[in-house]
């Protein structure tokens, strides 16, 4: 069974589309207006082993808020889809990435309980502009973008950071975990018979 996804949002703040492949290869093509989101969603990619596929145009001349929250959401929804019946799945991934001095923790829980918790940043990231040329990602949007995406993937999802000091390297690092955490919870259990759970439905 193909588990694969595309969605097509679009309000009056941007315009996404996104494809993923839960059995991909981690293969990415992205491109959200906003270049450090770009290299953190292609971390997203290559690390969960998910094929990512995104393009996002939004009202950039604002700021990048609109297309990166929108283009998680549009994430969220396409994991959702994907997963499917969920039957044969692993269901938790935990994982704890480092970054050089920056450490990161994700748990997740796929089981279409939506939930996101997130801790742990310096104060200072809130306040932090991250990117290079054109426009910048600010580092108050990473506990954004973690909520956006697990409620609209129906994950619950424990987001810690355990240390750090560099914006750069806490972003990172988080995105990161989140992928090593979903690569353990979607991959397939040869074990599992059905739906991994006592309910028999998630």
């Amino acid at each position: 069974m193909s588990r694969t996804a595309s969605v097509h949002r679009v309000t009056s703040e941007s315009d996404v589309q996104v494809s993923l492949d839960l059995d991909g290869t981690g293969v990415s093509r992205i491109s959200t207006g906003v270049g450090f989101y770009d290299h953190m969603l292609t971390a997203l990619s290559r690390h969960s082993l998910i094929d990512l596929d995104v393009t996002t145009s939004g009202d950039t001349w604002v700021d990048g808020h609109h297309g990166v929250e929108d283009t998680a959401i549009a994430i969220g929804r396409g994991l959702r889809e994907a997963l499917g019946d969920k039957a044969g799945i692993r269901r938790f991934g935990d994982a704890l990435v480092p970054l050089d001095e920056a450490l990161a923790q994700a748990v997740v829980d796929v089981a279409g309980r939506p939930y996101a918790v997130c801790s742990g940043e310096p104060e200072s990231q809130v306040t932090a502009r991250i990117g290079g040329d054109g426009v910048l990602y600010p580092g108050s949007m990473t506990y954004h973008v973690m909520e956006a995406l697990a409620l609209n993937a129906g994950v619950c999802l424990h987001l810690r950071l355990l240390a750090g000091r560099e914006p750069h390297h806490i972003v990172e690092a988080q995105f990161k975990a989140l992928a090593r955490a979903l690569r353990a919870a979607v991959e397939p259990d040869p074990r599992v018979e059905g739906v991994p759970s006592t309910k028999g439905l998630l």
